[in-house]
């Protein structure tokens, strides 16, 4: 069962998490959309990331997750400092 509010401490362990991960932008790429050929991959500022078995819609969450999460920590701490 989840809670209702999310702890400083996991706030923390989410951000340490991030800090560590290739730099963004990351970028969902796939050569083979609409073709029958071709390759997926997430393009990163250092090694691309390919993946097996992950959907386009699954590679495209990854990728956008690198951008995404800052921006929902920063909207939780703006929301929690507002308290």
């Amino acid at each position: 069962m989840m809670r209702d509010e999310i702890s400083e401490e996991e706030i923390k362990e989410i951000k340490t998490r991030l800090e560590k991960t290739t730099p963004g932008p990351w970028t969902s790429i796939s050569e083979s959309r609409g073709e029958t050929v071709g390759t997926d991959f997430i393009m990163t500022a250092g090694e691309d990331i390919y993946l097996m078995g992950a959907t386009l819609v699954d590679q495209d969450f990854i990728a956008h997750a690198r951008q995404d999460v800052p921006r929902l920590i920063a909207e939780i701490e703006r929301l929690k400092a507002s308290k």
